[in-house]
């Protein structure tokens, strides 16, 4: 049928009946395709432990690093052991897990030698990028056992990037020739590459990552490189839904979303999917599956080019953190954009690619979105980093900084159905809102709320969402 790139998250490699359902799906895909490829996530919890040991290593904290390389050790070595190996791949596997583990304790101690080592963010990608190599190993072990030629691939040898560490960006030709030249080759042999997701590295080989949920853009870097028909994502969830199924227990699955739409969804808060990872597979027209590991047989999302007559109206809400400026002040925004894109890279290594911005004759707000990929502490680290700057530049009298929180409603064609923006506002007619702005694609509609108020909007919206879904007691009949 040609070539499929799967990409299993965390919940889908971080326990025996979780890998058992993965092997029986690439059983099954095996026999349809021509050629699989695997990108995997590191198990749940471990890219988060690893930035952990990261950091109390720069602290020289040994006996907090040394903890943790113990603790995911154990994790790793029990997980191998509840799977259905035998004694040769499972000591070999073993032996694997140890030296990766070794040398990355290895690298905390160097960097606990030196914590002012000028590589000091190349040196934590180091650390933070092993959980993947753990989990691709113990994915390929598992196929091997069952007749699959499953082989572990660092991505460090494929993904050529910048130097934007925690946030890189692939460098697209020097990736392509290097896929051409280390992985096409073993798709004609019937190997099943089972690649790191998450990490890169530059082109002289220092490592890097690609942000938190990178994994999901690796995937669509190596479907691109290797021209793949699909790409299917393997996820804890049914597929996309309406909102987050953790804030809200009435989220339903979206069948069908467009490019635009789904990007739109990344961007604004569903964690779901990278951010990045839509627009590689839009510009080369590779649809994309989101499935739902636990529950193969259901039909999940379908992403692709939809056309302009597909379902319109609003589909989906998320939310998420960022901050906001005010000031009485009316003018141009030139200087205080460049000090939140300054602080924004300083602690995140994202650029401000959204800004939502208001005027008066007299008073100006600003506001801009924290990525999610960026960690939970990066609100308050990048509120710290831009009042530091304000101080710097001698601005903090006039510029307020608090953080806020965006709500966006996803749909086709908003701009053609004012109705919309009309609708969703009577909802929250209660509700103080500090600015709201439609995106140039049509597909979304945010509205910046004080951080106390979100909560309460979002399942106000997503009530009027769900009512108008066909099939829904309060929807609207022909």
């Amino acid at each position: 049928m040609g070539t499929l790139v799967m990409k299993f998250g965390g919940a889908s490699v971080g326990a025996a009946p979780a890998l058992t359902q993965v092997l029986g799906i690439v059983l099954q895909e095996h026999e349809r395709w021509d050629n699989l490829l695997l990108v995997v996530s590191a198990l749940d919890g471990v890219t988060d432990a690893l930035l952990e040991a990261a950091h109390l290593a720069q602290l020289s904290n040994r006996r907090g690093y040394r903890r943790i390389v113990a603790t995911l050790r154990l994790r790793h070595l029990s997980l191998v052991e509840q799977l259905p190996l035998g004694v040769t791949e499972r000591n070999a596997l073993q032996a694997d897990i140890d030296r990766l583990l070794f040398d990355m304790l290895d690298t905390c101690q160097s960097l606990a030698d030196n914590p002012a080592n000028p590589r000091i963010h190349a040196v934590i990608d180091r650390i933070i990028g092993v959980g993947e190599r753990l989990a691709a190993r113990i994915v390929a072990a598992l196929l091997r056992q069952n007749n699959l030629r499953g082989v572990a691939i660092d991505a460090t040898d494929l993904i050529v990037t910048d130097t934007a560490f925690g946030n890189a960006t692939p460098q697209m030709a020097l990736t392509r020739q290097r896929i051409a030249q280390h992985l096409v080759p073993m798709l004609t042999r019937d190997i099943i590459p089972v690649i790191t997701g998450f990490i890169g590295a530059t082109e002289t080989g220092q490592p890097t990552t690609l942000g938190r949920g990178g994994s999901d853009y690796t995937a669509s870097i190596i479907a691109v490189a290797v021209e793949a028909d699909e790409v299917w994502m393997w996820t804890g969830v049914d597929g996309i839904m309406t909102t987050d199924p953790n804030e809200v227990s009435d989220a339903q699955v979206i069948p069908l979303l467009s490019y635009d739409e789904v990007a739109e969804l990344a961007y604004f808060g569903a964690r779901i999917l990278h951010p990045r990872m839509i627009g590689p597979l839009r510009e080369h027209r590779i649809p994309l599956w989101v499935k739902n590991v636990f529950r193969p047989r259901e039909a999940g999302t379908l992403i692709r080019e939809t056309e302009p007559s597909s379902a319109q109206g609003v589909k989906a809400v998320t939310i998420i953190n960022g901050l906001g400026l005010t000031a009485a002040y009316s003018g141009p925004l030139t200087a205080i954009s460049a000090l939140i894109d300054e602080a924004l890279f300083e602690t995140t290594s994202s650029r401000t690619e959204v800004m939502i911005s208001a005027q008066s004759s007299y008073h100006s707000f600003v506001c801009f979105v924290i990525p999610t990929s960026a960690g939970p502490e990066a609100v308050q680290a990048t509120q710290a980093a831009l009042e530091a700057a304000l101080a710097r530049h001698k601005m903090a009298a006039e510029w307020k900084v608090s953080p806020v929180s965006i709500i966006t409603v996803i749909g086709q064609h908003l701009n053609s159905h004012t109705h919309v923006a009309a609708e969703v506002l009577k909802v929250l007619k209660d509700v103080r809102v500090l600015g709201l702005s439609q995106g140039p694609t049509s597909c979304g509609l945010s509205l910046v709320l004080a951080p106390e108020e979100a909560e309460r909007a979002l399942r106000q919206i997503h009530t009027m969402i769900v009512s108008k879904r066909p099939g829904s007691a309060q929807a609207p009949t022909a």
